[in-house]
């Protein structure tokens, strides 16, 4: 089955449909993967300038059958080929008979390895064996020193190359246990037991496996390297018979290709858990013991200390604010003064307004006397010394609430690409997000975050040192003890997530997973890890990936990105089939997307001697994927007002290594911001990007470690204030008028609408549209009615409760039950007795499939409406313009925002929309 053309795999019905249009002529035909039933598919086929599909389920005995229109006898069939066969004939409820098979296209071989660095990151295990007898065994004998092991080793070697292919692969191998080997031994002595230099080596061998000639020569090669390092067999024992390996064969089989790298990946992650297991055992029994490390006593926290502002109040006078966030009082004191003018209780600030045309400039809002407040207007020398003011004062807001459970909490996220090698002795820089770009304030540069997730790439340390480095660093810096929440790991890409021990309790419902997208997406030394949980009622999302090199794979980057949010399993199951970045209330993605920036190298170097920044990030191949809807979508990046993080000299951030000399001629790599965090959230949700840089003392690394520090508000688990009593429980409802939909399909096929949230007992369906058009080719408009849609019961009538929820809508083919698009809708802008118009877009598998809008509105019983502010709501924003009243200011709630079709980091175009179905929306000819 594997080797039909017309057999696509797992391709979306997007680019099914896309395609079939290509081919242009009615029976034109291909096989996907359904997306909607596990093992079984989905037969698309064009007639008359429409796409369509229908089911092929399998039976319990694995027959399989097309569902087709009703009174034509379902035909069973063993095998898909036979099946395919027998339908291109006329006459078996197909609307044509399969006559034109629409053919996989062939996929370049992509060596998809750094290719820019010989220290890529090949590292292949992610946990490290303990040490013990096993197969170091034969290394027992007394060796006079370190050197006779790697000649020991070297004659084991000559003995296999006898009985094996000669290759290049072997002389690396030769190579690394002549020269490198001790190098490995001697840091595994002083307890670094990531063996550096064999996985070094092991990448350096590799880099040919993009010729399928070659792969034959590298499995026999590692599986000689892995005789190498097993146990002698006894002189007793017989002599094993020479047996040809399974993946031997000359046939151009692609199946066979498959199972060949498949068990090069298997090699791979077994030798250096083996190379490691013989050192360690070497170390033991030849007196190079590990040297045990003395225990740190661990610090002691410290009350943070009082800060001090130099601000200007009005246009001419000078003064100090002092916040003491133990006391929880903000004091303002004249310049020459000795004493406070003012000291102000924490509970009686009522708002904090930051000014958007002035960044350096706040209002303060505060209780002064019963029934009468005031506000007073501050200037700061400049906007990082405005926001750690803002902070402070948020942190003592926190500090001193009476809630049971935080509303806000910040978030820390570190990427970077370690180049591996070991990091420094210290990562203060980095984890308390200093050096250059938008930077943490001095005065709050130390104060522990909630959350910290780092995410790294070519890292070559094993998972337990990393982590116990991570959480080691943070205890010297913070004077906490964080708690792991999770560690995912693939080859050299890793997760950590560490949290404050006081919120361990509240994390639940924790997920990893990986996702390989390396060579034929079977190897790991490219891909994505990620983790998910929950935070009481807040569900988050964390992926860090290391995609395609190179500044002309703008395409492989483009599939890796879909490859990753098609596979990763992450979040809750009953979401599974949500487009992934719909599934969490804030997703963050990071790591070493690898997109370089479209210029000539000398102009870009003159324009970071200018840091005239603006100018290249207009070329930036992420910036404009972003803008042509490639990748990415309706995601937010902070601003970058840092260099590019790659690639450095190592040792010095003063130069760029541009070039890359190698056998085939020089390389260039311009610098780039190859090291991002981008993060989408709900809508009408809490999250603010307070920092996003870079560090500029690290520099074991080509690449600089990048961080981004977030306020991110948090719901808890909501319990109602009134006790349920005798009488029947008042409802909540939620109406829909009407909802009207466009989705990019050829299709004609009836749609529903499914509906889903954590606020619901279970998911609901509405019935099929009342209305149907394609007056656009390629475009299908679906209407529902009031009375073909649902009302719905949250099992929640409070306020307060349904503030916080969402609704998940997914737009489903009543034939196929596959989707055409999914979005999600804020409860709390339709809370009323009027209904309110919703208008959003539609994404599938990372795609933007169409738009919806509608009107609803979500009634509140009366007795139910009570609500309160929450912790970082009374931090607001006003335009310059608008000047103080007598009292305290008003704060008009913002208006909705107009759906965009560019990011929201990048500028706004010329013209609004670039989807043709909006057109329709608007009114557009």
């Amino acid at each position: 089955m594997a080797a039909a053309s017309w057999y696509h795999r797992d391709i979306s019905r997007v680019v099914a449909e896309e395609l079939l249009a290509k081919a242009g002529r009615d029976g034109c035909f291909l096989v996907r993967d359904s997306e909607s039933v596990s093992g079984a598919y989905a037969l698309c086929l064009l007639f008359q300038r429409h796409v369509h599909t229908y089911r092929i389920l399998p039976d319990d005995e694995g027959l399989l059958s097309v569902q087709t229109i009703q009174g034509i006898q379902a035909k069973c069939f063993r095998t898909l080929p036979d099946l395919i066969g027998a339908y291109q004939q006329p006459n078996n409820g197909l609307v044509t008979p399969l006559l034109y098979p629409v053919h996989r296209a062939r996929q370049a071989a992509d060596e998809d390895s750094d290719g820019e660095d010989g220290r890529g990151g090949g590292h292949a295990g992610s946990t490290v064996p303990a040490g013990g007898a096993g197969t170091g065994a034969w290394l027992s004998a007394p060796i006079a020193g370190r050197t006779h092991i790697s000649q020991q080793l070297q004659q084991r070697l000559q003995e296999q190359i006898h009985s094996s292919p000669a290759s290049d692969f072997m002389g690396f191998m030769a190579e690394y246990l002549n020269h490198h080997l001790q190098l490995d031994l001697e840091a595994l002595r002083h307890g670094h037991p990531q063996l550096r230099h064999l996985s070094t080596a092991l990448v350096t061998a590799c880099r040919a496996l993009h010729r399928q000639v070659e792969i034959d020569f590298t499995l026999a090669g590692l599986e000689t390297l892995a005789r190498v390092f097993d146990p002698p067999a006894s002189p007793r024992s017989p002599a094993r018979e020479q047996v040809s390996p399974s993946w031997a064969s000359t046939a151009p089989n692609l199946e066979l290709l498959l199972h060949k790298i498949s068990t090069v990946n298997h090699l791979l992650s077994s030798l250096e858990k083996k190379v490691l297991k013989s050192l360690q055992e070497t170390v033991s029994r030849h007196n190079l013991a590990l040297p045990s490390v003395a225990a740190a006593p661990p610090p002691t926290a410290k009350p943070l200390a009082v800060q001090s502002f130099e601000v200007k109040v009005g246009k001419l006078q000078r003064a100090a604010l002092t916040v003491d966030v133990e006391s929880g009082t903000v004091a303002i004191t004249k310049k020459g003064s000795g004493s406070p003018e003012e000291t102000i209780p924490q509970d009686k600030i009522l708002q904090l307004i930051k000014y958007q045309s002035v960044q350096s400039k706040v209002r303060l809002v505060y209780d002064r006397e019963p029934q009468r407040s005031l506000s007073r207007d501050f200037v700061f020398p400049n906007a990082r010394k405005r926001e750690a003011f803002c902070q402070l004062l948020q942190l003592m807001k926190i500090q001193h609430s009476n809630l049971d459970e935080p509303d806000l909490i910040s978030v820390y996220i570190g990427t970077w690409n370690m180049g591996s090698t070991p990091p420094p002795r210290s990562l203060a820089s980095w984890l308390t997000s200093r050096g250059l770009g938008r930077t943490q304030d001095e005065t709050t540069a130390c104060i522990p975050h909630d959350i910290y997730v780092i995410g790294t790439q070519e890292n070559s340390l094993g998972d337990r040192e990393w982590v116990e480095f991570l959480r080691a660093s943070l205890k010297t810096l913070m004077a906490i003890d964080y708690r792991v929440v999770a560690l995912q790991c693939l080859w050299s890409i890793k997760i950590v997530v560490l949290v404050k021990p006081e919120h361990e309790r509240r994390i639940s419902h924790v997920h990893t997973s990986s996702v390989k997208t390396g060579i034929a997406n079977t190897l790991g030394n490219k891909g994505a890890v990620g983790v998910s949980f929950l935070f009481n009622g807040t569900s988050f999302g964390f992926i860090n990936c290391h995609l395609a090199s190179g500044s002309e794979k703008t395409h492989r980057r483009n599939q890796n990105y879909s490859d990753i949010l098609r596979s990763l399993v992450l979040g809750d199951k009953r979401l599974s089939a949500f487009d992934l970045t719909l599934r969490f209330t804030h997703l963050f993605w990071f790591g070493d997307l690898n997109y370089r920036l479209d210029m000539d190298v000398q102009d870009i170097l003159a324009h970071i001697t200018k840091k005239e920044f603006e100018t290249l990030l207009a070329v930036d191949q992420l910036n404009l994927e972003r803008e042509k809807n490639k990748v990415f979508l309706r995601f937010s990046e902070g601003d970058i007002s840092f260099p590019p993080t790659y690639r450095y000299e190592r040792g010095s951030r003063d130069s760029y290594m541009w070039q890359k000399f190698k056998p085939t001629g020089v390389r260039i790599n311009v610098p780039s911001w190859c090291d991002r965090v981008l993060w989408k959230s709900h809508p009408e949700t809490h999250v603010v990007c307070n920092s996003y840089g870079c560090t500029d003392d690290i520099v074991t690394s080509d690449h600089s470690p990048v961080f981004a520090t977030f306020e991110v508000g948090v719901t808890s688990q909501f319990v109602p204030k009134k006790a349920p009593g005798s009488d029947p429980e008042p409802l909540a409802c939620i109406e829909w008028e009407s909802i009207e939909v466009i989705v990019k399909t050829t299709s004609r096929s009836k749609c529903y609408i499914e509906f889903h949230s954590y606020c619901l007992e279970e998911a609901q369906r509405s019935g099929e549209n009342t209305s149907q058009s394609c007056d656009i080719p390629g475009f299908l408009k679906l209407g529902w009615s009031a009375k073909n849609l649902p009302v719905l019961h949250p099992i929640l009538p409070d306020l307060e409760y349904l503030g916080d929820q969402h609704l998940l809508l997914s737009i489903k083919g009543v034939e196929s039950c596959e989707s055409y698009g999914e979005c999600c809708i804020a409860m709390k802008s339709m809370i009323g007795s009027m209904a309110q118009q919703f208008e959003t877009f539609l994404f599938h598998r990372g795609e933007e499939t169409g738009s919806m809008r509608g009107w609803m509105k979500v009634r509140v019983p009366k007795d139910r409406r009570s609500t309160r502010e929450r912790l970082y709501e009374w931090i607001s924003f006003e335009e310059e313009d608008a000047e103080a009243a007598a009292d305290v200011p008003t704060c008009p709630k913002p208006a909705l925002q107009r759906l965009r079709s560019r990011p929201r980091s990048l500028p706004e175009a010329a013209a609004g929309y670039t989807n043709p179905a909006y057109f329709i929306f608007e009114g557009v000819p």
